[in-house]
């Protein structure tokens, strides 16, 4: 169970624990109550009774979860309750990202992250940097916790900010963020999403910012090929945790979703397995 004690208190520890799972594998619980089995729906709560059964298949393959506040935010005060059962129910030795795109400032962030890191007890929280340093700085001063700066997404609308190129300036957008967030924060605090659909940009990032953790969504249901992403992405640390979400959760509709999910994520590690046999 999280305690008030994560057990991903430094980078080494995750380090170790992806090399002892053999895995870089991140369970996306986007949780959509419209999806939820019948039976499970009878539930008091069905939103944590399905990710319960979600973690317990998935937690011999996964070493992040990250769920999609969305999800729960859209449920109101039953859906925060929720999201609070499940990052209690998730063991110490997994890293718990809060996929919130927060990216304000001030006495805004600093409650944020007092939100999430205290109240919560996550270990990471995805920020969107748009507007500077002072939107990401309030995280920055927790202790033992993480800040992950958007900065290459991998939807389709990503191209009208993040590749364009800044005037007078050698860098496109998203390779300005990569490199002020490293300005602000060093490798054990700070990590990147880069979207898996723009693996071909992967070799250049990692010029810029060789030694950063990075959050690689948009493997499977979004087209995004792993072998790529670990060709391209893999550093001596690692240095990637790839999220699956639909592909894992969803895998079945009926009764047997967990037994599904525990297939899915446990052929999805096998292929990480794989990959990092090929290329580490």
């Amino acid at each position: 169970m999280k305690s008030g004690f994560s057990f991903f208190m430094t980078r080494q520890q995750l380090i170790e624990q992806i090399n002892r799972k053999e895995s870089l594998l991140c369970v996306g619980l986007d949780t959509d109550i419209k999806k939820i089995p019948g039976p499970v729906l009878r539930n008091n709560d069905p939103v944590f009774e399905f990710n319960k059964q979600i973690i317990d298949a998935t937690i011999d393959y996964a070493v992040a979860y990250k769920p999609n506040l969305a999800f729960y935010e859209a449920l109101g005060s039953r859906g925060w309750e929720s999201l609070e059962k499940t990052v209690e129910y998730l063991p110490d030795d997994v890293f718990v990202i809060a996929d919130a795109k927060r990216g304000d400032i001030g006495n805004t962030s600093n409650l944020y992250a007092k939100a999430f890191f205290e109240k919560m007890n996550f270990d990471a929280i995805t920020i969107a940097p748009y507007m500077g340093k002072d939107s990401v700085t309030p995280f920055l001063k927790f202790e033992d916790k993480w800040v992950i700066l958007l900065a290459l997404t991998s939807n389709e609308g990503s191209a009208d900010f993040q590749i364009q190129k800044i005037d007078k300036s050698e860098h496109r957008l998203f390779e300005e963020v990569l490199l002020k967030g490293a300005e602000w924060a060093t490798r054990d605090e700070l990590m990147f999403v880069v979207g898996a659909t723009k693996a071909d940009h992967l070799v250049k990032i990692r010029t810029l910012v060789p030694d950063y953790f990075l959050l690689i969504p948009g493997v499977g249901a979004q087209g995004g090929s792993l072998d790529e992403v670990c060709k391209n992405g893999l550093n001596q640390d690692f240095g990637l945790l790839i999220n699956s979400s639909r592909g894992i959760i969803y895998s079945s509709a009926e009764s047997d979703f967990a037994f599904a999910a525990k297939k899915a994520a446990a052929q999805l590690q096998g292929e990480m397995k794989q990959c990092l046999d090929k290329y580490m």
